[in-house]
């Protein structure tokens, strides 16, 4: 993989489009920028294609026509190898399953995250229990999944998907198999990534969760409609910033079926 410039945005995507059996069009030429240090909540219903467009930035699917630049790589000049290599360096990911192995430690469940780097088990460990200091589990190093809250092992997941320090964390309905205050638990702790500097995109088809970031990107029929506008890394379009946001969020009595203006 050659080398490419560190600046400019995280996510580039110019008139993509995504075929499935040559006539099902999920995305109908998409163009979606996402600077760096920014915190975007793609929303839309079932079959709206934000989980396609998630595949695309994700660098897990090809687009049928279009570009997807990934931190300044072309996705479609890369081999399958290269892409691996990209994911694994500069991509984090975040699902609404927890994927946590059984019977494992906290610990060592982050701790896998950094199998394919070539680091010594110890140092992986020490990089794990530092991830899960970040959020706010440094005190559940040695506890198993079944020990765990629902929103406890939701955030050993995402401490797996930072322990490698991506420049870029997608996290695919995160909150979806949450109580509402695991939830916001959960979106607390990607404030306070995003805080520290590392770009956030949460898809999702909770509007609360969309009133929660400060940018929204919104997709139907496989064309965003509309975008509210980039935010760039201090805050919302709209003055809010995300932790207000969140405050927001966390006092609706609705369930999250409503955005906050």
């Amino acid at each position: 993989m050659s080398t490419t410039t560190s600046g400019g945005p995280v996510v580039e995507l110019t008139g993509v489009r995504k075929v499935y059996n040559g006539h099902v069009e999920a995305l109908r030429g998409v163009d979606l920028t996402i600077e760096a240090g920014e915190l975007v909540a793609i929303v839309g219903p079932s079959g709206s294609g934000k989980s396609t467009l998630l595949h695309m930035i994700g660098t897990l699917d090809r687009p049928t026509e279009g570009t997807v630049r990934i931190a300044g790589y072309d996705v479609g000049a890369l081999s399958d190898r290269e892409l691996s290599a990209l994911r694994a360096r500069r991509l984090g990911f975040v699902f609404q399953q927890f994927h946590l192995a059984p019977g494992v430690t906290a610990l060592d469940n982050v701790a896998d995250g950094l199998l394919y780097t070539g680091a010594r088990i110890g140092e992986r460990r020490r990089r794990a229990a530092l991830a899960l200091e970040r959020v706010g589990l440094g005190h559940r190093l040695d506890h198993r999944p079944h020990q765990l809250s629902g929103g406890e092992q939701q955030r050993v997941a995402v401490a797996r998907a930072v322990v490698g320090d991506p420049p870029l964390l997608l996290a695919d309905e995160p909150t979806g198999n949450l109580d509402s205050r695991s939830g916001a638990e959960v979106l607390d702790v990607l404030s306070g990534l995003h805080a520290a500097g590392t770009t956030v995109a949460v898809i999702t088809h909770d509007l609360g969760i969309a009133a929660w970031a400060p940018r929204r990107v919104q997709v139907m029929d496989g064309l965003i409609v509309p975008d509210s506008g980039t935010a760039g890394p201090g805050g919302g379009v709209s003055g809010k910033s995300a932790s207000d946001r969140l405050k927001a969020y966390k006092a609706r009595p609705d369930g999250g079926d409503r955005v906050v203006s």
